[in-house]
């Protein structure tokens, strides 16, 4: 199980950008929601871990 950085809750399906992961029910979640409904917003402000470096030693 991982760790989906939307919802922050233990998931096992979803996707993974980069070094994040991305829950299905998420996934589905952003994909339906239009860019002017209020959710949007928290989506993207969410993702925006998605660029983040990580450096793993």
């Amino acid at each position: 199980m991982e760790k989906c950085i939307i919802c922050k809750k233990a998931q096992n399906a979803g996707i993974h950008l980069y070094t994040s992961f991305i829950c299905a029910g998420c996934e589905q979640e952003i994909i339906h929601t239009e860019t002017d409904d209020p959710r949007y917003k928290y989506f993207v402000e969410q993702m925006r871990v998605i660029k983040e470096t990580k450096i793993v030693t």
